[in-house]
């Protein structure tokens, strides 16, 4: 009721200066005009007459201007500037429907300010990263309001929203030593066996390692090139300009990849490597029975709960047994930024980058590997 006088506009008397003064809210900003001393308006209905004028202005602006809500930017946001790559949407997707617009729909822009966002974030029963991943999409929407002209350029207000423990992980991520990979191995059924070997050998996100298809092989070249990924069967990019490049493919893992196609009846070169029965080889084999295969094959070799992404952990955790160097590693995983790897910077050559991921197929098929 208060919030709705304001901005209808109303007039207080100021008992310690004897005076009137008009109060609207604007754009969620309290405003005030002076009207006058009480010598010459004694009377608060001989205030408002004063006023009246300047309140109709008041309200033809306000009206001409209406206040930009949460929902409205999120809506245009959406339609102009949301990002494009499937599983990122998904993500900023449930982020806006589950926690921002719950809270901020019907809420001006203006009052998505440091404080009220800080608390509110805290009150939330997410993780320190999640409650990152939501501030930093707060943020975006800031800079689109202020790119399409609905707010002032200024400082966004994100910026001084502070998360606690942001960089600390809550769960350790999870690497198979070579012994507990070898007893996953033995559990594995086709093609969740020569699944395993990719991930592990080439440190491929699980996405990336089902949208392979036979063509990205060069046999001759012995070569691997990773340029898309799928998530939830629907064809997408990989995750960085980083993620798409042509790996060394060692001989023997040249072999495991040949008797698998031997051995699938979608074997053309436009065919997916790990094609589904079930949908006929339209589409690779989905994600959640993946998932499904992993967990039962690391129940059966007693290793606990296991990740498909614990594969591409280990892949590092090789990497570095092999004495592989840090430069490499990070060309290794096509990680854009070193630091996400570790914080040395270098360079490498393709010789020892081949030679670093034979080693680890050497692992991972047992093979003797002779130090380099």
């Amino acid at each position: 009721m208060k919030r709705a006088r304001l901005q209808r506009g109303s007039v207080v008397f100021d008992k310690r200066r004897k005076i009137w003064n008009y109060l609207w809210c604007e754009n969620g900003h309290r405003r005030t005009k002076l009207i006058g001393p009480a010598s010459e308006f004694p009377t608060k209905t001989s205030a408002w007459r004063a006023a009246e004028p300047f309140r109709r202005s008041v309200e033809n602006e306000i009206s001409s201007n209406p206040v930009i809500t949460v929902n409205s930017i999120v809506a245009q946001y959406r339609s102009e500037k949301m990002p494009q790559r499937l599983s990122t949407r998904r993500g900023y997707e449930a982020w806006l429907n589950n926690h921002i617009l719950p809270r901020w729909r019907n809420c001006p822009l203006t009052e998505l300010q440091a404080r009220p966002v800080e608390l509110w974030l805290h009150s939330l029963a997410l993780s320190p990263k999640s409650r990152v991943h939501v501030r930093g999409l707060i943020h975006a929407i800031w800079d689109y309001a202020m790119w399409r002209g609905d707010a002032p350029t200024q400082r966004n207000p994100m910026e001084l929203v502070t998360i606690k423990g942001a960089t600390r992980r809550m769960r350790k991520p999870r690497s198979l030593t070579v012994e507990e990979f070898q007893l996953l191995l033995e559990n594995f059924e086709e093609p969740y066996r020569t699944i395993a070997l990719v991930c592990v050998c080439f440190g491929l996100r699980i996405s990336e390692c089902l949208a392979l298809k036979w063509s990205d092989v060069d046999w001759l070249g012995s070569k691997l090139r990773v340029e898309r990924a799928i998530v939830r069967q629907q064809v997408d990019d990989v995750k960085t300009i980083y993620s798409g490049k042509l790996m060394s493919v060692d001989a023997e893992m040249l072999e495991v990849l040949r008797s698998w196609r031997q051995n699938t009846p979608f074997s053309s070169s436009g065919d997916w490597m790990f094609a589904s029965r079930v949908q006929l080889g339209q589409l690779p084999v989905s994600y959640p029975w993946v998932w499904q295969m992993f967990q039962k094959a690391a129940t059966k070799a007693g290793i606990g709960n296991l990740g498909t992404h614990s594969l591409r952990h280990s892949y590092r955790s090789w990497l570095d047994a092999a004495g592989t160097a840090i430069a490499v590693q990070q060309k290794l995983m096509r990680h854009s930024d070193i630091r996400t790897t570790l914080n040395i910077y270098g360079d490498v050559v393709t010789d020892e980058m081949a030679v670093a991921h034979s080693k680890v197929v050497g692992m991972a098929l047992r093979r003797k590997v002779i130090a380099n």
